[in-house]
């Protein structure tokens, strides 16, 4: 009966290395699948993240280009309305230079019209 007993644990012993090759090569499987898993997710991650930073780099440069353009815009704007201010103040001196007592009593009579309508 010995040698049956030794056979039956031998046997045993067989089916237990087959099992445990078993879950090892299942647990190397699973760890390979989710290793494979996470390096797409990982990649997918990082192809999102360069489409996004490239989209704001884009905006950022057209925001900073209209800014720009907007800039020299209102720049060309208030260099237009000074040299039309300055023509304007050089005629008002001509005017006065030209003509002082019309302009003394324009000037009054604009004063007294003002007066009047911050009384009220």
């Amino acid at each position: 009966m010995n040698k049956q007993v030794q056979a039956q644990e031998a046997n045993a012993g067989n089916r237990i290395e087959e099992g445990a090759e078993r879950i090892k090569q299942a647990t190397t499987s699973a760890v390979t699948g989710a290793k494979e898993a996470v390096e797409r997710a990982a990649d997918h991650v990082e192809e999102s993240l360069h489409r996004a930073t490239d989209k704001a780099a884009g905006a950022a440069t057209r925001a900073s280009s209209k800014a720009g353009e907007y800039s020299e815009r209102s720049r060309e704007v208030y260099d237009d309305a000074m040299d039309r201010a300055d023509e304007w103040l050089g005629k008002a001196r001509d005017y006065v230079r030209e003509k002082p007592v019309q302009s003394v009593a324009i000037a009054l009579g604009a004063g007294w019209l003002l007066g009047r309508i911050l009384r009220r």
